[in-house]
């Protein structure tokens, strides 16, 4: 069983950033990959970003060049800088663990392949 629990989100000016928290417990969190997804209002549950247990990383294109996705396996937390936002990121932020990941370099982006979620934290850019 693994707990996710996000924070760091809120109302920013469009060209802002922000840095949003994620804060494991429960497994061996150094281990496993973790993701990043993002809902807006009426749309599917997206991919934003992953990084593997040893820091491989990947991002949607939507993001690259924007957000950083990064992992303090001392504290269980992951963390995604986001900055330039704009309005269409937009959405509640989740993250998410996928436990079948372990000690590989693989990093999925698809909701299905994640077996435990946050309970999400809402970005809000202003135009």
């Amino acid at each position: 069983q693994v707990q996710l629990v996000e924070s760091g989100g809120g109302l920013v000016q469009a060209g802002g950033s922000l840095r949003l928290s994620c804060a494991a417990s429960g497994r061996t969190f150094s281990n496993y990959a973790m993701g990043w997804f993002r809902q807006a209002p009426g749309k599917e549950r997206e991919f934003v970003a992953a990084i593997t247990w040893s820091g491989y990383t990947s991002y949607a294109d939507s993001v690259k060049g924007r957000f950083t996705i990064s992992r303090y396996n001392a504290k269980n937390t992951v963390y995604l800088q986001m900055n330039s936002l704009k309005p269409e990121d937009t959405a509640v932020y989740y993250c998410a663990a996928d436990l079948q990941s372990q000690l590989t370099m693989v990093l999925r982006t698809t909701t299905d392949d994640y077996d435990y979620w946050g309970q999400g934290t809402q970005v809000t850019v202003s135009s």
